[in-house]
């Protein structure tokens, strides 16, 4: 029995997507705006149901997980702050950055109202940050807040499976900033390795998972899988073509064995996270592609089988 819709709700709205600037290496803050209208031109374009119903993130929302002296001076544009992500610095930049959050936010609470419906952010730029300051092209820790403000809002515990090429670190040096993040994620799965080692943790990792999505101690499990994870990217390289194409069939396909065995649908989020290839950026943008393909594929019963 198939206990996902063959649709999939998409957070964006303009604002998410900052304008290019020629001084970034990383293209992840137009991301979102490519990423999208390379899916409404793709096969997935019938799959996709855009979504703007979602509001940025004001002070209060950053303060959960940042100290306040790097809220306003990120925002204000002031030195070191709006320099510790690594990326260039504008009052426009700086807007996107609550409408990035913002969407994951909803993406999040989208999952767990609705759980037969997966919800996508389509997003990078967090799992770097600290409480105290940006780092590696991430500036807020979305994903501390994202979760914390369902435990605090609905009690809801999740599970984070990061997939980026590189460790996440925002939600292990936040735990000793946030006092409740310990009940607002449970795990986060964030596999080492490379190639075969790489999947054997990842197997690994998704099996304590779901001992505690079965014993209804993990609510909605967000999934990130970073195309930097892929061999041929400009700053990862963990896994060859097959290989990360696998890394998604075996997140996908525990999740719907775990909505099997609940005879309910596990709530779904995914979010974009890294992925850079300047001889072709276009390959980032087929990669996720194929990830979301295979999610519908895998627990819709649809038959995409896109190829990145």
């Amino acid at each position: 029995m198939r206990h996902y819709e063959p649709v999939v709700d998409v957070f964006y709205r303009p604002e998410v997507a900052a304008p290019d600037s020629r001084g970034n290496f990383s293209k992840s803050p137009t991301k979102p705006r490519r990423y999208v209208e390379w899916l409404l031109r793709s096969p997935l374009a019938s799959a996709t149901r855009l979504r703007e119903d979602f509001a940025p993130l004001g002070r209060d929302d950053f303060l959960i997980a940042h100290e306040a002296a790097y809220v306003d001076g990120f925002f204000a544009g002031h030195a070191p702050h709006a320099e510790s992500n690594g990326l260039c610095w504008s009052p426009a930049f700086a807007q996107s950055v609550r409408y990035t959050n913002g969407s994951l936010v909803a993406a999040l609470r989208a999952a767990c109202d609705r759980p037969a419906r997966i919800a996508v952010s389509p997003t990078s730029g967090f799992h770097h940050a600290t409480p105290r300051g940006g780092s590696a092209f991430c500036t807020f820790s979305g994903q501390v807040i994202a979760s914390v403000l369902l435990h605090r809002e609905r009690g809801l515990c999740g599970a984070w499976i990061d997939l980026d090429g590189h460790f996440g670190n925002s939600i292990g040096d936040s735990r000793g900033f946030v006092p409740d993040l310990d009940q607002a994620i449970a795990v986060n799965l964030d596999p080492s390795g490379d190639h075969a080692t790489y999947l054997a943790e990842l197997e690994g990792g998704l099996a304590r998972i779901g001992e505690l999505v079965l014993a209804r101690r993990v609510h909605y499990v967000a999934f990130a899988h970073g195309a930097d994870s892929h061999e041929e990217d400009d700053l990862g390289g963990q896994c060859s073509t097959e290989e990360w194409l696998e890394s998604s069939r075996l997140v996908y396909s525990a999740i719907d064995r775990w909505s099997q065995t609940l005879g309910a649908p596990v709530p779904l989020a995914l979010a974009l996270f890294g992925g850079y290839r300047g001889d072709d950026p276009d390959f980032v943008l087929r990669l996720h592609g194929a990830d979301l393909a295979i999610g519908l594929d895998t627990l819709c019963g649809t038959c995409l089988g896109l190829e990145p």
